[in-house]
């Protein structure tokens, strides 16, 4: 019997709701959790280490969240199936955001109360407003250009999200350590100690990958005015190109669509394929012609694969 299902089987041999320890005994609110509380959960209930809770993780996360609210020790098994299936239900309506029908950690987040600098790193509230900005804060945090944000480098950042949320006061240095700890256990997919671009842009979010939308599934739908919206999303200084962080915002908006897992090598690779595909320039910049190019090969490709 491998590990996972042992761990299973030892929860419900024991009876044991793990969700009963963080309630408090006289009114049974769930209690607000730290950074190092939150993680237990996320552990215990993410038996597979998958990154998400799902399946039979749910199911066995919503019977103990719910029994664990009775003042006396009733067995999660007491919800019955239809409670659960209604419950469920109900559940994933209101936390399951991108309709997965399964649980990632930042929906997890919103639901338990936690400690509120702490959930402020998560950035609810604040998406960035397109790959750009994230290109632009991974350049400034990536201080030794190493294709990665390490420890020492995400503990800056997220001392420098408290500072502009005006709450670093109220953290301290061995709180920050703590933050950041959790925060790789919980982004750092690979557990190689660091985070790759694709790890930094699920603690980091975009409002949108404008690549995504159903526009660009056929060359026939895609017009001079969905171009020019394009170029205007990634050409944020208006000079009339993109480059630079503009141009590495657009390159991993495009990599998104073929790789759910990227570092930074691979936003290099695909530069050197794509770019060199449509004639690119060799000053590093794209024009509207090159990027019309760009945009008209994604829908023929997505076109051709459907």
């Amino acid at each position: 019997m491998d590990s996972a299902k042992q761990r299973v089987n030892i929860h419900i041999e024991k009876a044991h709701n793990f969700m009963r320890q963080f309630r408090d005994p006289e009114s049974r609110e769930l209690k607000k959790l730290s950074a190092n509380q939150f993680m237990d959960v996320w552990s215990h209930y993410d038996v597979d280490c998958n990154g998400y809770i799902e399946g039979t993780e749910l199911d066995g996360f919503l019977r103990e969240f719910v029994s664990s609210a009775n003042a006396t020790d009733v067995d999660p098994e007491a919800v019955t199936d239809a409670m659960l299936a209604e419950l469920k239900s109900c559940f994933m309506e209101a936390y399951d955001d991108n309709q997965d029908g399964k649980i990632d950690i930042r929906e997890l987040a919103q639901l338990l109360p936690m400690e509120e600098n702490f959930l402020l790193l998560f950035r609810f509230d604040n998406p960035l407003e397109s790959s750009v900005e994230f290109m632009k804060i991974w350049r400034e945090y990536d201080s030794d250009n190493s294709g990665y944000i390490e420890a020492d480098e995400l503990k800056n950042f997220l001392r420098d999200l408290l500072k502009e949320a005006k709450k670093i006061n109220d953290v301290s240095e061995d709180k920050l350590i703590e933050y950041t700890d959790t925060m790789l256990q919980v982004f750092d997919a690979n557990k190689d100690g660091r985070l790759q671009l694709s790890e930094m842009a699920k603690l980091l979010p975009v409002k949108e990958n404008f690549l995504c939308r159903q526009v660009f599934k056929g060359a026939a739908k895609l017009t001079k005015e969905d171009i020019e919206k394009v170029f205007a999303l990634y050409d944020r200084d208006n000079n009339g190109s993109i480059e630079n962080e503009e141009l590495r915002g657009f390159l991993k908006d495009l990599l998104e669509l073929v790789k759910k897992d990227y570092d930074a090598q691979d936003l290099t690779d695909i530069e050197d394929t794509i770019m060199r595909g449509v004639g690119y320039d060799k000053d590093g910049k794209v024009s509207r012609k090159e990027l019309t190019m760009i945009l008209l090969t994604l829908s023929k490709v997505n076109v051709e694969e459907e």
